[in-house]
């Protein structure tokens, strides 16, 4: 006997029965019991025509809390449907790293338009974030912060945090800065507010700072955050000066976003500016077909190399069935190689330096990996072949195998060298330069052992 459990409606269940049946009376009261995340994930759920409708029937602050947690895409498509008055209001409640974020995806009019409406204050704050590099640093800080002055008393430093705290997106770090505004120290909430009033801040900061200059790279942001366990990371400029902040949850979009876009080119697919739900067949297409075609003309040598040993298969037909099995064997290991060793540099585990040392490891394993493969089709092909054709594919076998990994292994590094993303060292590309390798190795191994013309 089973029983049926009844599915519990889901939050956007609720919303849309709502909307559609006109019980918008219910909405405040729905949408106050949910955390602004769960209404943001919710809202992607929707048909995009009740996007506005429920966003109209928020006010201004819960409205940008909700708006500031949907994704970058789902932010551009409702910006541009909503009114300019609309827009301009949204834009005006958001923290500067996140207004910033959703203008530079607009279009360029569209942008400039909301812009020049703005505050002269946010006008002049947003141009200075959009001023920097795309995968800078400085583009996702955020400059609403509060410092104090390391000669202060600890009475002075909490009331000017009381006086300035709505500015602030965050207080848990606090960050001493001389009169020119160059970083000096930093400190805990908790350690200020457990020290004695009189005593002079600059008596409890500690000096170990870590911080980034403005125009490094957005990655290395997360990384020096998970590095060392910060909550706030400082952005400063070449003299010192601090600039801004970044906080935890802007490295989380970072490492989500690096991690998706590592995975589509690990994939050969092209950089997906949607997800999934959202991708039209006409983008998925493109993403995909480019990639594609290069791999087509690529395999196309691996018909020639076949072509070219016609001489070999029609004397020993045998060799064809263990063809497949020999090529798929060395592509699968270089796949592995160049994933481990893609992923390694991503998360900062390794450098380039560390190449020899891995590539002598490298060479052990691929060998030692070699050797069982070659063992195991040996005994396959002594049993449905002869001695010489399981010498043959088991030599070949070996050597493959230590090919594609040795090339799996260096591609990423060779790319990184070359400042190109180790991602594009993509599984398919790997798979189709071993797979020509390989016919080659193959096939001329068999011909000079089998000795055929």
């Amino acid at each position: 006997m089973s029983a049926t459990i009844d599915e519990q409606p889901t939050l956007a269940d609720l919303l849309r029965s709502a909307l559609e049946q006109g019980a918008t009376e219910n909405l405040p009261e729905l949408i106050d019991a949910h955390a602004a995340q769960d209404i943001a994930q919710a809202l992607g759920e929707l048909p995009r025509h009740h996007w506005h409708s429920l966003f109209q029937r928020l006010d201004h602050a819960r409205a940008a809390d909700v708006y500031a947690h949907l994704p970058t895409e789902h932010q551009t498509l409702l910006l541009e449907n909503l009114g300019h008055d609309e827009a301009i209001r949204l834009i005006g409640e958001l923290s500067y790293d996140d207004a910033a974020a959703v203008l530079d995806e607009l279009r360029d009019e569209h942008a400039e338009a909301i812009l020049g409406a703005l505050p002269q204050d946010d006008q002049e704050a947003l141009t200075a974030l959009l001023a920097y590099p795309e995968e800078s640093a400085g583009r996702i800080m955020t400059p609403e912060f509060v410092t104090v002055q390391p000669e202060w008393t600890v009475a002075e430093a909490l009331d000017h945090l009381r006086e300035h705290s709505e500015i602030a997106e965050t207080v848990n770090t606090i960050f001493a800065v001389s009169p020119e505004g160059q970083l000096l120290g930093w400190m805990r909430l908790k350690d200020l507010l457990l020290s004695r009033p009189r005593s002079i801040v600059g008596s409890a900061l500690r000096t170990d700072i870590v911080s980034i200059e403005a125009h490094e790279d957005q990655e290395e942001a997360a990384k020096r955050i998970s590095h060392y366990d910060l909550d706030v990371l400082p952005v400063v400029d070449e003299r010192g000066v601090i600039l801004g902040i970044i906080t935890v949850d802007d490295v989380l979009d970072i490492i989500r976003d690096e991690t998706t876009e590592d995975f589509h080119r690990m994939a050969a697919v092209g950089d997906l500016p949607l997800s999934m739900r959202d991708a039209t067949m006409r983008l998925l297409y493109r993403k995909r077909i480019g990639w594609l075609v290069i791999l087509v003309a690529v395999n196309i040598l691996s018909g020639a190399a076949i072509a070219f040993f016609e001489t070999s298969i029609e004397a020993v037909v045998a060799l064809v069935f263990f063809l497949p099995m020999v090529i798929a064997t060395g592509g699968n290991a270089g796949a592995q190689a160049s994933t481990l060793m893609v992923r390694a540099l991503a998360t900062g585990d390794i450098q380039i330096r560390d190449w020899f040392r891995l590539g002598s490891k490298e060479i052990l394993v691929s060998v030692t990996l070699g050797l069982s493969m070659a063992a195991a089709i040996w005994l396959t092909g002594n049993w449905l072949g002869n001695l010489e054709v399981a010498n043959a594919i088991a030599i070949a076998m070996f050597l493959v195998v230590v090919f594609g990994s040795l090339f799996g292994m260096t591609l990423p590094f060779l790319l990184t060298r070359l400042r190109l993303d180790p991602a594009t060292a993509s599984a398919p590309l790997i798979t189709s330069v071993v797979d020509v390798v390989g016919i080659v190795i193959y096939f001329g191994v068999a011909t000079a052992i089998l000795q055929l013309n």
